[in-house]
């Protein structure tokens, strides 16, 4: 064979129409793919976040044969294997000895930068072409970010919108239904009697080759937090679309309304459960704006569903990965509010008293999944009013989470939810009380807590609520100029010196190491 190009796919590009394969020569080009330890080992990744890669992977390598594209596929259990995506690329360019490399833009800065770095050193060209699962280029967003005081998703997500003509009027300019967002109609709890009906995710029965992953992944990272035992998400590019051709026809109707409503024992409820599936590029984004437009325009769902769904992948997705490329390698270390404490050990176990956490991590674990509400203001709000280091949030839902790859979660992390960029991201930080928690699960989490979301201080009291009120007399300077928390400060300014003191003193003992286990 003559050498030609060495066609490099990672892991969370599993697409045989990606632009790295623009002119692939089977009789000339290679395609290389390596699962190596260091992916799972740079954050301490739990099973199920390991399992679906290496799954996935594998599915696409026989993707790939079944197509005839040459491969050069280094397994995680080969005999030989060097550990790193860097050493596995030298030694297959020192093998094969390509022309030159091609890669689909990654999503992760940290292997950008190795994979550069190798080909430098090699003395080849690096191809790196524009990744079509995105509507916009970073240079696109870059450019829209450019003279902007700050950067905020509704005018992005307009631009797009109108760009593309997403759930638009049919003169092209003003948005379907009159509004551009349908935020005020998609917030509603479950009341008491629990979710009205039947959520269940579409569940795909491991295959030989997913099993045999399975079984790698139990015996090779057996110290790794996780289970396995309920595996089942799409990892191929068949049940990607089940995936999604069931939620359309099952769930988005009911999404809008309850997206943010949670109840205990129901990790799946009305959400998509396709992220990980966009996120390794078995589902494009524009099929999946597409299905569900087409739902509203047969009158299957709802135009708040629809929008409230849409703005997530065309607004939101967009959006975060825009911030990431054009802030990094900077952005990771951000921490404007100076947080320091280490996050709680039980973030790895779930093992805490305090339900809702409890609730949230378990299901983590189990399935290497929560909805947006339980990161943002259940395991996330936690972490922020508690002081968390930024970076150690962020190493923890890169590690947990099987749609976790840097480009979506870190802006996720230390901006929308840690705050961390000062404002960057978001308007505000997103902090609240226990009485949040209690009315977006119906009072259902809370029923089963010892603590109570109305109380400060005491010892039934809510650390949510408790560090609430800490975190706004910690940062009150800071935050004294945002209009948006006017109304939270003033009501903290109605406390007095004695008050504010308890707060303090029973904050302190909320960040002890063991504080709420139920072994203390």
């Amino acid at each position: 064979m003559t050498a030609g190009a060495l066609v490099i796919v990672l892991g969370d590009q599993l697409d045989l129409q990606a632009a790295a394969f623009d002119g692939f020569d089977p009789a000339h080009d290679t395609v290389f793919m390596a699962e190596v330890p260091q992916e799972s080992t740079h954050v301490w990744s739990t099973q199920p976040r390991i399992a679906m890669f290496l799954a996935a992977m594998r599915h696409f390598a026989q993707a790939l044969r079944e197509a005839g594209r040459p491969l050069h596929y280094l397994r995680l259990d080969d005999d030989g294997n060097r550990g790193t995506l860097a050493a596995e690329l030298q030694a297959a360019i020192a093998r094969l000895q390509p022309e030159r490399l091609v890669m689909t833009a990654p999503g992760d800065w940290r292997v950008y930068q190795a994979l550069r770095e190798v080909a430098a050193a090699a003395g080849l060209p690096l191809d790196v072409r524009d990744d079509r699962h995105f509507y916009a280029t970073v240079r696109e967003f870059a450019a829209h970010a450019r003279g902007r005081r700050s950067l905020r998703l509704e005018y992005w997500y307009r631009e797009l919108r109108q760009r593309h003509q997403v759930l638009m009027a049919p003169d092209g300019v003003q948005p379907a239904g009159g509004a551009w967002n349908f935020d005020a109609a998609n917030r509603e709890a479950f009341g008491s009697a629990g979710p009205p009906l039947d959520a269940t995710r579409l569940a795909f029965e491991p295959d030989a080759l997913t099993r045999q992953v399975l079984a790698l992944v139990r015996q090779r990272f057996a110290e790794h937090a996780g289970q396995l035992d309920s595996f089942a998400w799409p990892v191929n590019r068949a049940q990607a679309l089940q995936a999604l051709a069931h939620f359309i026809a099952h769930r988005l109707p009911h999404f809008g309304r309850w997206q943010d409503a949670m109840w205990p024992g129901e990790p799946w409820l009305f959400h998509s459960q396709i992220s990980a599936a966009l996120n390794l590029k078995l589902l494009n984004p524009r099929e999946v704006v597409a299905a569900a437009e087409a739902a509203w325009h047969a009158g299957d769902a709802p135009l708040p569903a629809v929008e409230g769904f849409v703005r997530q992948v065309l607004g939101w997705r967009e959006y975060v990965r825009g911030i990431y490329w054009t802030r990094m390698p900077g952005y990771l270390q951000h921490n404007a509010l100076g947080a320091t404490h280490d996050l709680p050990a039980w973030y790895w176990t779930g093992d805490t008293d305090m339900a809702c956490l409890r609730d949230a991590i378990t299901q983590t674990l189990q399935h290497g999944y929560a909805h947006h509400i339980q990161r943002l203001m259940v395991t996330g709000l936690y972490a922020l009013l508690h002081g968390v280091q930024p970076q150690q949030v962020h190493a923890w839902y890169l590690a947990v989470y099987v749609d976790a790859v840097e480009w979506v979660e870190l802006p996720n992390t230390l901006g929308m939810s840690q705050f961390a960029d000062g404002g960057l991201m978001g308007s505000k930080p997103y902090v609240a009380t226990g009485r949040y928690i209690e009315r977006m699960s119906s009072g259902s989490l809370c029923a089963r807590c010892r603590f109570r979301p109305g109380e400060r201080v005491g010892e039934q009291a809510c650390p949510f609520t408790t560090l609430y009120w800490d975190f706004l007399g910690r940062h009150e300077a800071l935050l004294a100029g945002n209009r948006r928390m006017a109304m939270q400060l003033k009501n903290l300014r109605r406390l007095d010196d004695a008050q504010r003191q308890a707060i303090a003193e029973r904050a302190h003992e909320v960040r002890q190491p063991g504080f709420a286990s139920p072994h203390r």
